[in-house]
């Protein structure tokens, strides 16, 4: 396998920092506009299997050129999502296996924004799935931490816990803190904006997907291993719109725990208009407005340090057992920022985003996972997945899931 990662931030960096520790692959290649920034990754693993170029992910012939460049088979996408639809392009013009962790993005209804849905996450990619199937080749989106390993839980729950579910709920929360930042994002803010300020979708089996306001319905979830309760809300997010295509849930929804200082700031954007990736002209420089925010915020990648506490990820699931009983179970994962700096130089978030994508590939290589056309998560056995994250190491990826029962 020969691998390419886009993109050499947080999320890029952590996961070929996970990957060099594992032996299924022959040649690992990270890519970055700014060429800088994957050499000195290369330069910091010291690992002759890797190797640092530059790309240009707006350009599908840009991206194609590198995969051709160093024979590549497999490309992890580690950029915004504004740059999906090069890059998924770019791999299958150049015949390579695509894996990314965010999908193309959305565009809101025009008249009923906060009932109707639009252009959905991801139906773009969708919308190219028969190609990519009649040519035998894999697009496997939505694989990072979320979407990504609550889709893994979705499939595990249907296969193995349930026998017929109610709901899907992704809850996620943590108890992050950042010293020395009154607001220090601890992932990309772009990304972050995107997704919080547009309109959330729900689906329900019998009326289809639909959406509501953002920041809406807020609920006190208690989290697991001391992070406690936090107030989560309605949130755009790629998992609504895949385990409703490969699971028979009744209801599917994704919330996720804000605070209301993050929610305060996120509105202040909206209302100032600095949530806008329309260009401006500010003396001459044209600029988006988003691209600014994220330019005089702190990069993640560079606040490990500065950050304490846990980030938990998972997936509540309500209905039956398989002994026809009622049954809620909360399946997750949590990661101590302590532990992954320790261990790996890369704080909480982005490592529990990265270690999936990485795992995936993974289980591409041996052959355990194979398929073709553009899937999600849940459209593989996910116990070989579980098994490897929860492992110790070398079998395994020693990061440990959960599961309490509610």
């Amino acid at each position: 396998m020969r691998i390419l990662i886009v993109g050499a931030g947080g999320v890029g960096s952590a996961a070929a920092r996970i990957a060099v520790r594992r032996s299924f692959f022959d040649l690992l290649v990270v890519a970055d506009y700014d060429p800088d920034r994957p050499q000195r990754l290369v330069d910091e693993l010291g690992d002759p299997r890797v190797l640092a170029a530059r790309i240009d992910a707006s350009s599908a012939e840009g991206v194609a050129a590198v995969v051709r460049e160093h024979g590549i088979t497999h490309v992890l996408n580690a950029v915004d999502p504004r740059f999906v639809m090069p890059v998924f392009n770019g791999c299958f013009d150049a015949g390579a296996t695509y894996l990314d962790m965010a999908m193309s993005l959305s565009v809101r209804h025009p008249e009923d924004p906060y009932e109707k849905t639009g252009v959905m996450l991801g139906d773009e990619q969708f919308e190219a799935a028969g190609r990519w199937s009649e040519a035998g080749r894999l697009a496997l989106v939505g694989i990072g931490v979320e979407p990504g390993l609550s889709d893994v839980f979705a499939r595990y729950a249907e296969d193995e816990l349930f026998s017929s579910i109610d709901e899907l709920g992704v809850r996620d929360g943590a108890d992050i803190t950042v010293e020395g930042y009154e607001f220090a994002p601890s992932f990309s803010i772009w990304t972050t904006i995107e997704e919080c300020l547009n309109p959330p979708v729900i689906f329900e089996r019998d009326r289809g997907w639909y959406t509501t306001e953002p920041f809406s319905e807020p609920e006190v979830f208690h989290f697991p291993e001391g992070i406690g309760p936090v107030e989560c809300v309605n949130v755009e997010h790629e998992e609504v719109i895949l385990m409703p295509r490969w699971t028979g849930a009744r209801k599917v929804t994704f919330k996720y725990g804000l605070g209301e200082e993050f929610i305060g700031v996120l509105r202040t954007l909206h209302k100032l208009g600095l949530d806008s990736t329309e260009q401006v002209s500010v003396k001459g420089v044209s600029v988006a407005p988003r691209d600014v925010v994220a330019a005089v915020l702190p990069d993640p990648a560079t606040l490990g340090d500065r950050m304490k506490g846990k980030t938990c990820a998972g997936l509540l699931v309500t209905g039956r057992g398989k002994d026809g009983t009622r049954r809620s179970v909360y399946l997750y994962h949590v990661v101590d920022n302590e532990w992954s700096m320790a261990h790996y130089n890369s704080q909480a978030v982005v490592w529990q985003t990265a270690v999936n994508p990485v795992i995936a590939l993974e289980l591409l290589a041996s052959g355990t996972w194979q398929g073709s056309g553009v899937l999600g998560p849940e459209a593989f056995d996910a116990r070989p997945f579980l098994d490897l994250l929860a492992a110790d190491a070398p079998q395994g990826y020693g990061s440990p899931w959960g599961m309490e029962e509610r």
